[in-house]
């Protein structure tokens, strides 16, 4: 039995309606914002307050060279193990390859992230080959043969997930093995040349995954303060501490703008517009996913920079902001791909004992069936996704509040907020107008 990759339903399989979700969802998000002008005066996520210790033993468990080596070797023998489907496997939907990128790795990110922080830094293959390849040339990791470029922050990560999801999403042959075996081939040698050049501070904001990983790590209840000792710490403090560099907004305008796009695409005024026209589906494609990723960077740079008043570095100001948009993130894709990730992940893992389509069964899950208890109970998915919509741009509006109170003077710090107000406001409304209308 084979899933559709992107089998989420829309707004008619979810019993509640459009219009209540939509009103509850903005009112919810105003209704937060006056409560923390109200009770929320200065900011509290940059006061160098301490955070608390992991107990030593655990500490001493998680800093061990052989926690992190069995990680590594972890992630390198499975990365070792899909290249088998992936180089000889069938140029067809049973290949486990799809499932393992498209959702146990790209949807399997988040809740692996927001759980136990920076995972796919721990156990990405690249990092690995990279440290393998530094040892044998006896060169300190963080030490290329040039420094990082500063100007070039996020950028090249920016650049990456837009020719990932422009894969996933746009591309006819994304469901091909050919054209995501080239895509993997492309990002492991561009990540391993990088990384030869400019140390692993190129991995740090070059490599798509790792940087969307760290990003909603910072979400997540485990971090290091500033002597590297493991702590626990609040996620929105944790939030609050993602650097503020070149190429961060248009990294959070990919990943929101992207997940916008999915919802709009399968909507039947999308689909009948394709229909309709003379200029090939992947053309129309591109351009509504440039599209909707511009417009989520416009939107919010252009609040951003109507924020910073007074003495405030007006182009600054979105960068620095713009963690505030990681929560919203995480909300979307919860609501968009949650049944995806569940039913589809249960696939991958049933075809993964067989990679090569022959019968086999490694694992013993060639045999399980898909459960779908979610599909079942579509008010308890309708609910579900609201909440993580709502929530996420609760969180958003109060790490922007906080920002906001930091870098504003204090005439302007209520009227300085409305137009980032406004911003979060159209998002929440687009979020759940995608979701049940779509």
């Amino acid at each position: 039995m084979i899933l559709p990759m992107h089998g989420l339903g829309g707004g008619s399989d979810l019993p509640i309606p459009a219009s209540l979700a939509i009103a509850a969802g903005t009112a919810a998000l105003t209704v937060s914002f006056v409560v923390l002008l109200l009770a929320w005066r200065s900011p509290r996520f940059g006061d160098g307050r301490i955070d608390r210790m992991v107990p030593v033993p655990l500490a001493r468990i998680f800093d061990s060279i052989g926690w992190s080596m069995l990680l590594r070797a972890m992630g390198l023998a499975f990365f070792c193990f899909m290249l088998w489907p992936a180089l000889f496997g069938p140029d067809s939907l049973i290949n486990p390859m799809f499932g393992v990128i498209y959702v146990w790795l790209w949807v399997g990110l988040v809740p692996a992230s927001l759980l136990f922080g920076r995972f796919y830094r721990a156990i990405s293959p690249v990092r690995t080959l990279y440290l393998l390849l530094a040892r044998a040339t006896g060169q300190p990791p963080s030490q290329g043969l040039r420094e990082y470029p500063a100007w070039l922050g996020y950028w090249p990560a920016a650049i990456g997930l837009f020719a990932f999801v422009w894969l996933e999403l746009v591309s006819p042959d994304s469901t091909y093995l050919g054209p995501l075996r080239l895509w993997m081939a492309l990002y492991l040698a561009a990540m391993v040349v990088g990384s030869a050049v400019f140390g692993d501070r190129w991995l740090e904001r070059a490599d798509p995954f790792e940087v969307y990983s760290t990003l909603l790590a910072h979400l997540s209840p485990w971090g290091r303060d500033d002597a590297g000792r493991l702590v626990w710490v609040s996620p929105l403090r944790h939030l609050s501490r993602i650097p503020a560099e070149g190429g961060l907004v248009a990294v959070v305008a990919v990943l929101l703008g992207s997940t916008a796009y999915d919802s709009w695409r399968d909507s039947a005024t999308w689909i009948r517009f394709l229909q309709g026209s003379n200029v090939s589906p992947t053309t129309w494609g591109t351009v509504g996913l440039l599209v909707a990723i511009v417009i989520v960077g416009v939107t919010f740079a252009a609040a951003s920079m109507a924020t910073g008043v007074g003495r405030v570095d007006r182009w600054q100001v979105p960068r620095r902001l713009a963690h505030s948009v990681v929560p919203i993130i995480v909300g979307y894709m919860v609501a968009h791909y949650l049944s995806f990730f569940v039913q589809t992940g249960q696939l991958t893992l049933i075809q993964i004992s067989d990679p090569l389509g022959d019968g086999s069964n490694l694992f013993g899950t060639a045999d399980w069936q898909v459960n779908y208890w979610l599909a079942q109970h579509p008010t308890f998915l309708a609910t579900t996704k609201v909440l993580a919509i709502v929530t996420g741009h609760v969180l958003g509006v109060v790490a922007a509040h906080d920002r906001a109170l930091e870098i504003l003077p204090k005439r302007h710090q209520v009227t300085g907020q409305l137009p980032l107000l406004f911003a979060m406001v159209l998002y929440t409304f687009t979020g759940l107008y995608l979701l049940f209308g779509s």
